[in-house]
C-alpha cells in the first residue's frame, strides 16, 4: 500500500507486462497493477507522476451522490443491464420483481430482513444473467472457436470473472448483470481467450483486437476510470 499526496493506493503485482492505474466504482478506490518484476520505488515515481490525474479522477467521484447501504425500500435504485431502476416495494405474500419503464416493482413480506430482500433479487439477477449467458457463450464460442467446458455464476468482489484453464470452466460474476450486456459479452471473450492464453501478453491483446476491436472501449466502461502505462 503506497500513500502519495495522502492518497492511499493499492498495489497489486501480477504476472504482466505493463503497469495499470486503476480509480474504480463506486468509492474511488486507487489500485495500481504492476509485474511482478517491478521495483517499489518505480512504482512510486510512476504514481507521484499521476497524481494531478488520480485527483482529478477522485473529484469526479466526490461529486457523485453516495449510495446508503441497501434496506430495498421504495425510493432507492436497482441497475440491470446498466439501466438505473427506481424500487417501488409493496408488502405480499410472495416474492417477485417486475421491470416497466424506470420503475423496479418490488413484492416481499412486509416482516422480511434486508438480508432476505437482497438474497432474493441477488437470485433474481442470477436467473436473469443466466439467460444471456445461455445466449451469448454460444455465439462467442462460435465465433473464436473456443469453448468452455462448462460455466457457472458466483458473487464476486474483486473479479468480473474467471477461468480453470486445467478443466476448462469459466466462472462469470453475478453482478454483471448490473452491468450492459456489452459489458457480458466482454467477460465471456475475455475468459474464452484465456482458456488459450494464460497472460495479458500480446497474443491475448492479437486474439480480444480481433474479436472484439472496441473491447478496451468497453473494459474502461466496466472497471470505471483507467489508466495504462506501458514499459
Amino acid at each position: 500500500m503506497l500513500s502519495i499526496s495522502g492518497i492511499p493506493i493499492e498495489v497489486c503485482k501480477k504476472n504482466i507486462k505493463n503497469m495499470h492505474l486503476y480509480v474504480k466504482p463506486p468509492d474511488g478506490k486507487v489500485t495500481i497493477s504492476a509485474p511482478l518484476s517491478m521495483r517499489d520505488d518505480a512504482i512510486e515515481r510512476f504514481a507521484r507522476t499521476r497524481v494531478s490525474w488520480i485527483k482529478k479522477q477522485l473529484t469526479k467521484f466526490d461529486d457523485q451522490p453516495r449510495q446508503s447501504e441497501r434496506e430495498y425500500v421504495s425510493g432507492e435504485t436497482l441497475y440491470i443491464w446498466g439501466k438505473q431502476y427506481y424500487l417501488q416495494t409493496e408488502y405480499g405474500g410472495r416474492n417477485s420483481l417486475v421491470l416497466s419503464g424506470d420503475k423496479a416493482a418490488l413484492t416481499v413480506r412486509k416482516e422480511s430482513s434486508a438480508e432476505q430482500r437482497d438474497n432474493f433479487v441477488r437470485e433474481w439477477c442470477r436467473d436473469l444473467l443466466k439467460t444471456e449467458i445461455e445466449r451469448l457463450m454460444p455465439k462467442w464460442e462460435k465465433t473464436t472457436g473456443l469453448k468452455a467446458a462448462s460455466w457457472q455464476t458466483k458473487y464476486m468482489t474483486t473479479r468480473w470473472g474467471t477461468c480453470n484453464r486445467a478443466t476448462g470452466k469459466i466462472w462469470l460474476n453475478l453482478q454483471l448483470a448490473k452491468k450492459t450486456p456489452e459489458c457480458l459479452e466482454y467477460i465471456i471473450l475475455h475468459e474464452l481467450v484465456h482458456l488459450v492464453e494464460k497472460t495479458h501478453n500480446k497474443r491475448f491483446v492479437s486474439l480480444m483486437d480481433k474479436y472484439m476491436p472496441m473491447w478496451k472501449e468497453v473494459r474502461a466502461t466496466l472497471n470505471g476510470q483507467a489508466l495504462d502505462y506501458m514499459e
